[in-house]
């Protein structure tokens, strides 16, 4: 007995060693993938918020079903603060930092490129669009939002369909973004969004159209100048927002006793946001850390984020297989609205943001205000 349990141990620690040596283990949820982490018995995270994307029950179900406590160092953290995590533990003897960290696809390259991530593919890696995922996996997108009008119906009694529509006589004094372009990401991308619309998806007009369609939204009293949101929405100050629509759709819910809000993804510049997972190449525990992607991947995490309104990676495929449960689909727009959606580079990002962010209140003529 005494034999077979140290045989037990020693077949255990090999198989821990050469999993977490592997520069990319084909990911599969393995008995030796599940032994190692539990093995190591601890996942450690940053910027998993409880409310933020589903994170509190994907984090109860991963502790349930594999009895590997997660700790989360910073449940606010910006993209940025991991980041500087990462770069952290490159010079401690004892790691301190992140085993996994959940980015935006920009801060997840610039980590890849200094060698702060280590390579790794899921099981469904196949099924993940290219574009959201490095070659070698030194980081896998892993789900999205959308720039989306957020209407308060008890107010506006036609829906708008498509950028367009915001600049006819039914949305006077009724148009906000989420936040000033100077300044806001979200309020930057809904610029983005509506110059991708009225530039016929060349991203080289992106920005000049995107500006040109808010001056004229200016130009002819649509647009408010104030940061809109889920109070000003309750209140009736600002009818329309153009907001991320994984916001929009809790704000429905916060709102779910009224006024009445609609979410409508545009038909065309549907612009999303993406976010990425990576595994440091310091973890101090790089076996729960593939773990951990491999639950984050499979149908089971991938719905867990759909049902907090966060669109994961595998959306398409999920859609495609019929797997998605009717109650997740009644809950948001179509399937179909996302069909249409076009995924920046960091490259198209940086540049186009740039333009939009100097050129703003010369162009539009309007400073947002809180």
């Amino acid at each position: 007995m005494g034999a077979r349990v140290n045989l037990t141990v020693l077949q255990t620690a090999l198989v821990t060693g050469i999993l977490a040596a592997s520069s990319a283990v084909a990911g599969a949820q393995s008995y030796e993938l599940i032994a190692a982490a539990k093995e190591e018995g601890a996942l450690t995270t940053m910027a998993l918020a409880d409310d933020w994307c589903g994170y509190g029950a994907l984090i109860e179900g991963f502790e349930a079903k594999y009895g590997i406590e997660v700790t989360d160092l910073n449940p606010n953290a910006s993209s940025v603060e991991q980041l500087d995590a990462l770069r952290a533990d490159q010079d401690r003897e004892t790691k301190e930092g992140p085993d996994v960290v959940d980015v935006t696809l920009a801060v997840a390259a610039e980590a890849a490129s200094a060698g702060l991530t280590q390579p790794y593919k899921v099981a469904t890696w196949d099924t993940i669009p290219d574009a959201l995922k490095h070659t070698d996996g030194l980081w896998i997108g892993d789900y999205y939002g959308v720039i989306a009008f957020e209407v308060n119906t008890d107010v506006v009694k036609k829906l708008p369909e498509n950028w367009a529509d915001l600049l006819g006589a039914d949305y006077a004094k009724s148009v906000a973004l989420a936040g000033n372009p100077s300044a806001s990401v979200q309020a930057l991308q809904g610029v983005l969004a509506a110059g991708l619309s009225n530039a016929a998806g060349d991203f080289e007009r992106a920005a000049d159209a995107g500006l040109q369609f808010f001056a004229d939204l200016n130009a002819n009293g649509n647009f408010l100048p104030v940061a809109g949101g889920v109070s000003t929405l309750a209140d009736k100050s600002t009818p329309i927002v153009i907001r991320w629509d994984y916001l929009a759709l809790k704000d429905r819910d916060a709102l779910k006793d009224g006024p009445k809000i609609e979410v409508v993804v545009p038909k065309t510049g549907v612009v999303a946001g993406a976010f990425a997972q990576a595994i440091s190449a310091n973890a101090p525990h790089p076996n729960a850390a593939k773990l951990w992607l491999e639950y984050l991947y499979s149908d089971e995490g991938q719905l867990a984020w759909l049902k907090a309104y966060c669109h994961p990676v595998r959306f398409k495929d999920l859609v495609d297989a019929g797997k998605i449960p009717q109650e997740i689909q009644d809950s948001m727009p179509p399937a179909a609205a996302y069909d249409a959606v076009v995924f920046p580079t960091p490259e198209q990002q940086a540049e186009v943001g740039a333009a939009i962010s100097e050129r703003w209140e010369e162009t539009v003529g309007a400073e947002v205000t809180r």
